[in-house]
């Protein structure tokens, strides 16, 4: 195909947008989960994804499907989807239903997808298709994450009856078998019952504090001490290492072994989990690093994740850290995510500070007092 039929490809999509976007959404309509999604919502960011392919087509690159992956475009699409419901099937259906539209409409005009405008359309939608997987794969991880959170708050609060009933029995078989002068091994088997029911008690109590932290976030009471942040991080990182990995996401621990920050130590894990675990949602095939440093002759420390990720738009950065806003959804979509790490931090006495550009990335940062300033 000569540069000018791929010039007059491009002109044609151009033209015919408007009519190849109805189309589209005809046959789109037919899926189930889009059959009552109003046309604003069900065009999402596909308008921009013809723009792309136009652009591409005007450009002539010569670049491989890989290369173009590495770009690493606005992966917005499957994050919209799996909010509105969609299955993971009808993400790739409605991206291979507008392929399926653009080569009608050439078709229809005389134009044959062969050659070097097939290789275009399959490099733009493939990347498209991709990134939307990778985004819905990431966001139903999350979310699996923070139902299985609500679920052993659940568990632990059922568990406490019947620990404590077992730990009211064992205290009376214990004092049964020694006024009966039972042999010493049996009153020891009672004694190491007794002792590890009490250990579940507190891991449970443990588990019920953590929960109602985010219920009772306006009256915390935090317990400082002396923590060691590189451990602290390195422990979360395991943990989300199975979320990342399902972004396609690099985590980095960048703080220095030997810096200690005074603080509660499960609310500050819980201000790094949630920074962390909002970036990774916005950084798919990307790296997002956590360090920290020492500020002031105080002991203080400042904290920061940082990601080359999604960034965010300027006129959403006053509104960032307000209760339910949508552009602050890390846990579950209720917005609550980036409020609590502000609730946290402030309640050391301590600020939280975001930079943000789009397409290059975010960076959220923390401050916390030393002994001295808290």
């Amino acid at each position: 195909m000569s540069i000018n039929n791929l010039h007059q490809l491009a002109a044609l999509i151009q033209e015919e947008s408007d009519s190849l976007l109805s189309r589209w959404r005809e046959q789109v309509r037919q899926l189930p989960s889009a059959k009552h999604i109003d046309i604003p919502t069900l065009n999402d960011h596909v308008p921009r994804l013809l723009e792309e392919f136009v652009a591409a087509l005007q450009s002539l690159s010569d670049e491989t499907i890989p290369e173009r992956l590495l770009q690493g475009s606005p992966a917005i699409h499957g994050l919209q989807r799996q909010e509105d419901g969609f299955d993971i099937v009808e993400v790739v259906a409605e991206y291979n239903i507008l392929r399926g539209c653009i080569h009608d409409l050439a078709e229809s005009h005389g134009i044959g997808l062969r050659g070097k405008p097939f290789h275009i359309l399959n490099r733009v939608f493939d990347e498209a298709i991709g990134l939307a997987v990778q985004t819905f794969a990431t966001q139903q991880a999350l979310e699996a994450q923070r139902r299985r959170e609500e679920y052993l708050a659940f568990v632990a609060h059922d568990l406490r009856t019947p620990l404590n009933a077992i730990s009211l029995a064992a205290r009376v078989l214990e004092l049964e078998r020694q006024d009966r002068g039972d042999p010493a091994d049996t009153v020891q088997m009672i004694k190491t019952l007794r002792r590890n029911v009490r250990h579940l008690e507190g891991l449970v109590e443990k588990v019920l504090k953590e929960s109602a932290n985010v219920q009772t976030e306006g009256g915390l009471k935090l317990e400082r001490r002396d923590v060691d942040l590189w451990p602290l991080v390195e422990a979360l990182i395991h943990d989300l290492r199975p979320v990342a990995g399902t972004a396609s996401t690099q985590l980095t621990n960048d703080i220095p072994e030997e810096l200690i920050a005074y603080a509660d130590a499960s609310l500050l894990r819980r201000v790094f989990q949630n920074l962390v675990a909002n970036a990774i949602k916005h950084t798919p095939r990307g790296e997002v690093v956590i360090a920290a440093r020492r500020i002031g002759g105080e002991g203080g420390v400042e904290g920061w994740v940082r990601d080359n990720g999604l960034g965010i738009p300027k006129d959403r950065l006053a509104i960032l850290f307000d209760k339910l806003e949508p552009g602050s959804e890390t846990e579950g979509g209720t917005g609550l995510g980036l409020t609590i790490v502000k609730t946290f931090v402030e309640a050391h006495g301590g600020t939280v500070t975001v930079e943000s550009e789009e397409g290059v990335g975010s960076t959220f940062q923390f401050t916390l007092p030393g002994r001295s300033g808290s």
